[in-house]
Formats: C-alpha cells, sequence, structure tokens
C-alpha cells in the first residue's frame, strides 16, 4: 500500500492577495483524504504547520522573511522526517512561499541517503526573483531562487546541505508570466523552462517526458511542486494569482498522470488555492482529482 502523509501550511505572509491561507481546509473538504483512501493508498493527515496570522505580525517584532523562515523550517523537519518514515509527504497551501521548506526537508532526507533531489515546478510563474529583484516584495515570487541558494540567508539555507536543489536537477513547466530579472536568472543558470508556447507547439507529453528525464537524472526521486495558476483559469477560477492561457483539464492530468507512471515522485505540493475567488470549490475539487491522479489513479 502507498502511504501518504498530509501536512497542511495555512500560510498567506508571502502573498498580497489574501485567502490562500484557507487553502488546505478547502482541499480537506473536497474529501482529498477519503478519495484517497477509496484508490488505495494509505492517508495520515498530521494537520496544519502552525502559522502566525498576519495581522499579528506587527506586535512580534518579526519581519516577514523571519516569520516564513520559522514556518518552514517546521516544515522542513515534517518532509525531512515523512521521508525517513518511507512515507510521501503531501503538503497543502497556503502560498507557494512553503516550497522553501518542503523540498528543503525531502532534500535533507535524501542527502542522509547520498541522494540529490530533483524539483518539477508546475507553475504560470518562474517565482525565481530574489528580495533585491523583485518589484512586488512578495516572497511567494522568490521560492525557487531560495531554494537554488540565492537571496535571504534565512531562507536560502534550510536545506542540509544546501542549497536544496541543484539547477541541473530544476524543470519548470508552464511558464507565461515572468519578470525580466526572472527571464535574465533562468538563462544565466540554464534551467529548464517550458513555456506554455512550448506546450502549444509540441504537446505537453513530450514537454512533461524531457521534464521527468531532467529531474530524475542522477537523482533519487522528484518533488512536484503544483499551483494550479499554471491551468487556464477557465477551470482553476480560485488561485491566487490567475493568468489566461494555461494547460488545459486533460493537460494537466496528462502532466500528473506521466509523473505517477515514472515512479519518480517522493513528495509533491499542492499550493495558492484561494476559495475567496472560487466557484463552489471548483478549485479544490480539482486539485483533488490531479493529485490522486499524481499519486497513481488510472483509467483502466
Amino acid at each position: 500500500m502507498k502511504k501518504v502523509r498530509i501536512i497542511g501550511v495555512p500560510l498567506d505572509l508571502g502573498a498580497s492577495r489574501r485567502g490562500v491561507d484557507m487553502g488546505p481546509s478547502a482541499l480537506r473538504i473536497a474529501r482529498l483524504a477519503e478519495r484517497m483512501q477509496e484508490f488505495g493508498f494509505g492517508v495520515e493527515d498530521r494537520g496544519n504547520v502552525v502559522v502566525g496570522q498576519r495581522e499579528q505580525l506587527a506586535g512580534t517584532g518579526q519581519d516577514a522573511y523571519t516569520a516564513i523562515a520559522d514556518v518552514c523550517r517546521a516544515l522542513a523537519v515534517s518532509t525531512a522526517q515523512a521521508v525517513r518514515d518511507e512515507v510521501s509527504p503531501l503538503v497543502l497551501g497556503g502560498d507557494h512561499s512553503l516550497a522553501m521548506g518542503s523540498v528543503a526537508g525531502v532534500a535533507t532526507a535524501l542527502a542522509e541517503r547520498k541522494e540529490r533531489l530533483g524539483l518539477i515546478w508546475l507553475d504560470a510563474h518562474g517565482d525565481i526573483n530574489t528580495p533585491e529583484t523583485s518589484e512586488s516584495g512578495n516572497i511567494h515570487g522568490m521560492p525557487v531562487a531560495h531554494l537554488l541558494g540565492y537571496g535571504d540567508e534565512r531562507l536560502a539555507r534550510i536545506a542540509n546541505p544546501y542549497p536544496a536543489i541543484r539547477e541541473e536537477n530544476l524543470v519548470m513547466v508552464g511558464l507565461r508570466d515572468l519578470d525580466p530579472p526572472e527571464r535574465i536568472m533562468i538563462g544565466k543558470l540554464g534551467i529548464a523552462a517550458y513555456t506554455m508556447r512550448d506546450i502549444d507547439q509540441r504537446g505537453l507529453a513530450n514537454v512533461m517526458a524531457e521534464a521527468i528525464t531532467v529531474a530524475s537524472k542522477g537523482t533519487g526521486g522528484i518533488h512536484v511542486s503544483c499551483d494550479p495558476d499554471w491551468i487556464d483559469p477557465i477551470e482553476a477560477p480560485g488561485v491566487g494569482t490567475p493568468v489566461r492561457g494555461g494547460a488545459t483539464f486533460r493537460e494537466a492530468h496528462l502532466a500528473l498522470e506521466m509523473i505517477a507512471d515514472s515512479g519518480k515522485m517522493v513528495s509533491m505540493d499542492f499550493v495558492e488555492i484561494n476559495p475567496v475567488l472560487d466557484d463552489r470549490n471548483r478549485t479544490a475539487s480539482l486539485a483533488v482529482d490531479l493529485i490522486v491522479s499524481a499519486y497513481g489513479k488510472r483509467i483502466l
């Protein structure tokens, strides 16, 4: 039996738009655990990592970087232990800055086995700004840079050893909204990055086959970090930062089905679901379907 450990992270400190802190609840209301159990998964829900409320932050003397670093360190402990326990950590967000903790923890556990971690980043955005290059200052636009070892040391040094991810083991899929400094960074580091134009021209199956090959080459497994804004907002309206022109319903399922078929996925994030912007929990229900596909649900 495949075993999955659910960890909620009701974090919105990295985003300017409120509401994604309710994402873990939305996914649970959409019967995530029950759906996975129906398809033969052993599911353990560990509840939520403790996250301070934005309204209380000013009174603590902490800035957002310190508060997010505290959450990410606690999350890294949990995801690392799950991997050591031979259970797949499934992290429910919350804004995408949580990946600095989830990925760091999995990378730490794999490093104990002398293995590296591959990362597939399914997102409309590169999330590879640093504090110096970000125009908005929103930390949920910076996790990839920090996982690669750039930016604020409180967030870049969570993995042991650090950085959590090497450039050659990172793949971005679904890009269509990049800041100019992100384009420069992706090109400078030689990151494998596939835009929606690549998907349109070459087909999702070809793109994902290459992505899985890159992320699995020389690694002990793949972490999949999925922001549903990589899917078109017609299908997934309840996301933190929607951008027109994303993947279709079937493309999204195919991507995650191919990841499941590879047998390489060791852990997963599903982030940035905003029930305030959703339509009767449609996006959370789609997310549950996609998560089950990623863990191996088949039509036949």
